[in-house]
This record gives structure tokens, sequence and C-alpha cells, in this order.
């Protein structure tokens, strides 16, 4: 065996200067959260301290936030929409995907990069007209209002992903259930979609957020708290007056709405960037 070779002076400070380097990005990253979640335990005079922990912590602003009717209600419309928009995005992209992965296509990569122009369309150029569209159709204030264009710009994304998975499924299992009489439907459904599984829950987890986070379509296309979503619900929080802003029912409405994602990310953050760079070598 070869005597292993040191290492150079360059390599040797690589590791501590890319330690160093993911450090301050964490800090720097997880301050504004931590103060969001140190003012949700203020309350009265307290939320106006600059101490980094509350001197005497309450859970009064968690009681308040559930006390409220609209950010239940708001909860409950943002979980229908991001549901529905993740399960239509998954059905529609999943076979969208398969086409441009498996089929015999001209301009594959034209036909992708045209959907994928969808997601850097700004959606605020599109407010506007679509509140007028919206009116006279009916579609206004309603959730399905919300679905369809969240469903427009999350799909593209949905259809990128999944077509990546799909390439690296052996064409093989394919041709033998071909060879055993099996339907092109039925192979997709039945053979290739089972092994798409982790594709698709990555795309899932990506499609909700996307979906769950979205502010500008919903204050747009919505104006009582009937088919508002948690987003505009948060932001329309009032106080006790008019001009008193509740920063600390802000706060712990915002604490809440954001743990469940961030522990969502955390467990499948290797499936996550597993789908995004998947396929990204091969052609």
């Amino acid at each position: 065996m070869s005597p292993r070779r040191p290492l150079s002076p360059t390599a040797t400070r690589v590791g501590p200067l890319l330690w160093t380097l993911i450090i301050v990005i964490m800090i720097v990253s997880l301050i504004p959260f931590y103060w969001l979640i140190n003012t949700s335990f203020k309350v009265g005079g307290g939320l106006s301290s600059a101490a980094l922990w509350p001197e005497n912590p309450s859970v009064q602003n968690y009681i308040d936030v559930f006390r409220n009717a609209k950010f239940v209600l708001a909860l409950r419309n943002s979980l229908v929409v991001s549901v529905a928009t993740t399960f239509f995005a998954l059905l529609f992209g999943a076979t969208a995907a398969y086409a441009l992965a498996r089929l015999p296509l001209k301009r594959r990569g034209m036909i992708l990069t045209l959907v994928l122009s969808v997601t850097t369309f700004p959606v605020i150029a599109i407010a506007a007209p679509m509140f007028n569209l919206w009116s006279q159709l009916g579609l206004y204030n309603t959730l399905l209002g919300l679905i369809i264009p969240k469903l427009t710009f999350t799909l593209p994304l949905a259809i990128f992903t999944l077509t990546s998975f799909f390439r690296e499924i052996p064409t093989e299992l394919e041709e033998a259930a071909s060879i055993d009489g099996s339907s092109p439907a039925r192979t997709f459904w039945q053979v290739i979609l089972p092994l798409a599984v982790p594709g698709i829950v990555t795309t899932g987890i990506l499609v909700f957020i996307a979906s769950w986070n979205e502010f500008l379509l919903p204050a747009t296309l919505t104006s009582t708290p009937d088919a508002q979503t948690i987003p505009v619900a948060i932001a329309f929080f009032t106080g006790a007056s008019e001009f008193d802003i509740p920063t600390g029912t802000i706060s712990a409405a915002s604490v809440l709405v954001t743990i469940p994602l961030l522990v969502g990310v955390m467990i499948f953050q290797k499936r996550i960037v597993s789908g995004l760079t998947s396929g990204a070598v091969k052609g």
C-alpha cells in the first residue's frame, strides 16, 4: 500500500473556513426567527424590550391566537387550498413529466424550458387582470379561485422535478411490462409511479410549501375571512384599537404556521436536495 499523501496547507485551511462560513450563515438566518419566537412570549410593556429573552415569558399570545376565529378559519382555508393544489399538481405533473421523460417528443428541452418560464412570470403582473376576470366569473373570494392560479404556478415546479426522477427509472422495466401484455397506462400507474414515490413525496413538499406561503394572490382575490388564507389573515390581525398593532399575537401566529414547515423540511431535507439536483448532469 502506497503511503498516504499529506494534505496541502490550502486543503487544511478549507475545512475550518467552510465550517466558519456555515456557522455564520446559520446564525444570520436563524436570528430573525429566534427574535420572532422571543417576541411571541412577550406581553404588555415587554414588547418594547430588546432583551434576548423575555423577563416574564407568557403564552397568552398563543392562547389569543387560537381564540381568534378568523385565524382558525384561515388555517382551515390554507390547508384546503394547499392540499388541493398539491394533489392536482402531482396528478397533472406526474403525467406530463412522464411524457417529457419517456415519450419520443421533439424539442423536449424547449418544452420543458417553456414550462419553467411560467414560474419566472411575476405574479403582480396578473393580479389585477385576474381580479377583474374572477369577479366576472364568480370565482372571487372563493377557495376554488385560489386553487386555480396557485396550481398554475406550482405545476411547472412539479413537472420539472418529476421529470428528473422519471429519467432515472430504467426503461427495461417498461419493456418487461410491455412484453407481459401491460398497456402503457397500466405500466405507468402500476410499475413506474410506485418507483417514483420518493420523487413524488419531494415534489409534494415543495409544492405544498410554495402554496402555503403565497401571499399576493390570496390578498388580491379575497376580501372576507371566508376565503382568506393564513398569510393574509396574519397580515390583517387587529389590536384592541384601530391604531394598535398586535405585535405579540402576530409573532405567535407566525411561529405556529412556520414551525411545521421547518420540521417537515428538516425531516425530508435529503429527499428535497436529491429531488432538486437529480438529473442535473444527465441530458
